[in-house]
Formats: structure tokens, sequence, C-alpha cells
């Protein structure tokens, strides 16, 4: 199944560890070859695999989020904002992976390293196309169904 808008294959499943079958190992690699260290800083959130990485996280495929905005994530400079988003954007995909995994109280861990995270991304401006609001937001969300999760 493609996304049309921007030809990103879909995973033909859900991965979570312990409970269904992993991804063939390079079912990701297509998508992971779109960052190179050629491609600016500032363009990263325009490449297949970032893109891939949000369409993921929104259709709740949580671990191949994870796999492929790692190579998002190995293209950014260590201190940055923009490596703190891409940061909070695979630990957010984790908590939320966890909760699946049954693991909440993991989850509600996660979030806080996503929350520390974004505290150190600009607020007045958008970080790598994401607005840290909008991201919080998210993390409100991911505690909230953790919390769920916890009863």
């Amino acid at each position: 199944m493609l996304n049309s808008s921007h030809d990103i294959p879909m995973p033909p499943h859900v991965y979570v560890p312990g409970f269904s079958p992993r991804h063939h190992d390079d079912w990701f690699d297509p998508i992971k070859r779109s960052v190179t260290p050629h491609v600016p800083v500032g363009e990263l959130h325009k490449t297949p695999a970032f893109i891939a990485g949000r369409l993921y996280y929104d259709a709740g495929y949580f671990w191949e989020s994870h796999e492929v905005l790692e190579a998002v994530w190995i293209q950014t400079k260590d201190p940055s904002p923009e490596r703190d988003m891409v940061l909070a954007l695979i630990q957010l995909a984790n908590a939320r992976l966890k909760v699946l995994m049954l693991q909440p109280r993991a989850a509600w861990r996660l979030c806080d390293m996503v929350d520390t995270h974004l505290s150190r991304c600009p607020t007045d401006s958008k970080v790598l196309g994401l607005n840290v609001a909008d991201m919080v937001s998210l993390v409100s969300e991911a505690r909230l169904i953790a919390k769920h999760a916890m009863k």
C-alpha cells in the first residue's frame, strides 16, 4: 500500500516486539537511504525518511516510525534543536510502543524524556517543520494513553 502524496510504502503490519513478527531486516532501507550527509539539516524534514516517520507514527506504526527516524537523527548535530526534535519524535514513538507492549510505566518515563528534548527547542519557531506546542500535545496524549493502560 502506498501513501499517494509521498509514495511512502506502508509496512505490511504493525510490529510489536513479543507480540507480532518483525519486518524483514532490509524492508526500510530504501526509505532510510533518503537521508544522506548531503541533505542540509534544515531540509531533513522533507526527506522520505522523516515523512515516513511522521506518517507511520500517525498510523500507529510506532516501531516502524522509530526505525526510519533513526536515519534522520544520525544526520543531526549534537547539540542542536533538530537533534532534540528528532529524538523527541523517536522517544514519543517508543512511548506509544511501550503501551502496546503492556509497559505503560516505561511509556510514562519516555514521555519525561520527550519533555526534556522539547524543552531545548525554541518555542517561537518551527523545528524541522514542527511546532513545539504541537509536540507537547502529542506527549499529553501519550501520557493519557499510558495512564489509562496502568489501570
